[in-house]
């Protein structure tokens, strides 16, 4: 822990001088979402609410909310699923025992076993449907990520953690998640525009899955793209790097679900 403090100090001061400053080491304007990077032909798509394939996606999560085919439904617990918008906000967060960091797909998972006996992950259609409609319903509201009280330490370690898998160079190619995210916003990589990697806008419904995807596959998918190592689905050492992304997009509104390429 102690060797990571300095690293994690260091990606916090940058941060704190391009917030300062509003812009990338480009020159373009750090604190914003992915969205407004996306072609003008994929901007169409997402704001056509009857084809959009998210509209979709976040009927059927509304559906599953409502559903008491199992006993139960989320709706009979909670209420309408606004109630629980402030969840996107404010997760990945550590578990009751503080061992571990669970983010809101990793928690819907865990309920929907509660409920209905069997397992799910991360990238279940189910689990994604009911996220879907969370992160819709919380379209608007700021990420608030907040320092567990019960165990700062744990969380201050995985916070530090992430910050230090976002600056380390990784894979054949030899790059950090700064490299793109920091040093090159606004620049074209491929067929594509380097965004801020602001993390507001998940889950997202890439053309190339053709269906809906988690932050898990997505982060996974960057380890891919550079040649390094890809982490299991539902690592720590995602969600350590989740987390720091949160953190990094503080305050910043909720956007998701939206299409990528």
């Amino acid at each position: 822990m102690k060797k990571l403090i300095p690293r994690l100090i260091a990606v916090l001061s940058f941060m704190a001088c391009t917030a300062i400053q509003g812009q990338s080491l480009t020159g373009v304007p750090a604190r914003q979402s992915g969205n407004l990077f996306l072609s003008n032909e994929l901007k169409q798509i997402q704001q056509e609410i009857n084809t959009s394939p998210l509209s979709i996606w976040i009927d059927r999560g509304i559906a599953l909310w409502q559903d008491k085919s199992s006993g139960n439904s989320c709706e009979g617990c909670h209420g309408s699923v606004e109630n629980l918008k402030n969840a996107a906000a404010t997760h990945p967060k550590l578990s009751p025992d503080g061992s571990r960091l669970e983010n809101l797909e990793d928690r819907i998972a865990f309920y929907l076993k509660l409920s209905r006996g069997k397992s799910y992950n991360v990238e279940s259609d189910e689990v994604l449907a009911l996220s879907a409609a969370i992160h819709s319903a919380a379209d608007g509201v700021p990420i608030q990520i907040e320092q567990d009280p019960f165990f700062p330490e744990e969380w201050n370690s995985m916070l530090a953690k992430g910050a230090a898998l976002y600056t380390t160079r990784q894979g054949r190619m030899n790059l950090s998640c700064t490299n793109c995210h920091d040093q090159n916003i606004g620049k074209n990589l491929r067929s594509e525009v380097i965004s801020p990697g602001n993390p507001t806008s998940f889950p997202i419904y890439r053309m190339t899955w053709q269906k809906l995807g988690s932050i898990d596959r997505r982060l996974r998918a960057c380890y891919f793209g550079i040649q390094a190592k890809v982490p299991d689905m539902g690592s720590q050492e995602l969600r350590t790097l989740e987390l720091f992304l949160m953190n990094r997009a503080q305050g910043l509104p909720i956007d998701g679900p939206s299409l990528r390429r």
